[in-house]
C-alpha cells in the first residue's frame, strides 16, 4: 500500500503559521482531535512540526510562559519526510527507526499530507482483514478467483 491511497481518504491538512502563539496551537490540537500540527510558510512551504509532546516539553520547562512562545520557538526544524510513492512499510520503518509518531508528506515540495502511527495501524489492520476473509473463502472453497 502507498501513502497517497492512505491520504486520499484523510481530511484536510490542519497547518499553523510559525507566528502563532502556543496556546493557540494547543486550541486547534484539542478542538480538532490531533496531536500534531505542520507549521508552514505562505500556505504551502513547511518549515517545521510542533506536536502535543513539544507542548508538554515546553510547558515541563516553562509552566508559567510557555503558552505565550510561537509556535516557532519550539517547533522541530529538522524534519524525516515521505513522497506519495512511498510504500506504507518503508514509512513504517523510518518512523519507527526515528521514534516519530508522524511524518509529513512532499509532492513537489509541497506538503501533501501527514501520516501517523494511527493511520499505519488502521491501514494494517483492514490490510489483514482483507487477507483473512480471502484465506477464509479460500479454505471454504467459495474464492472467486
Amino acid at each position: 500500500m502507498k501513502v497517497s491511497d492512505i491520504l486520499k481518504n484523510k481530511r484536510n491538512i490542519i497547518s499553523i503559521a510559525p507566528d502563532v502563539k502556543v496556546g493557540e496551537a494547543m486550541k486547534m490540537l484539542i478542538e480538532n482531535k490531533i496531536s500534531c500540527l505542520p507549521i508552514v510558510e505562505e500556505d504551502v512551504k513547511l518549515i517545521g512540526i510542533i506536536s502535543d509532546k513539544d507542548i508538554f516539553m515546553a510547558a515541563y520547562r516553562d509552566h508559567e510562559g510557555f503558552a505565550k512562545a510561537n509556535v516557532s520557538d519550539l517547533m522541530t526544524t529538522e524534519l524525516i519526510v515521505g513522497v506519495l510513492d512511498d510504500n506504507l512499510d518503508y514509512i513504517s520503518g523510518v518512523m519507527t527507526n526515528n521514534r516519530i509518531r508522524h511524518i509529513p508528506i512532499m509532492d513537489n515540495g509541497k506538503l501533501a499530507g501527514l501520516i501517523s502511527v494511527g493511520d499505519i495501524v488502521k491501514a494494517s489492520i483492514i490490510s489483514m482483514e482483507i487477507e483473512n476473509r480471502y484465506l477464509k473463502q479460500y479454505i471454504d472453497g467459495s474464492y472467486p478467483g
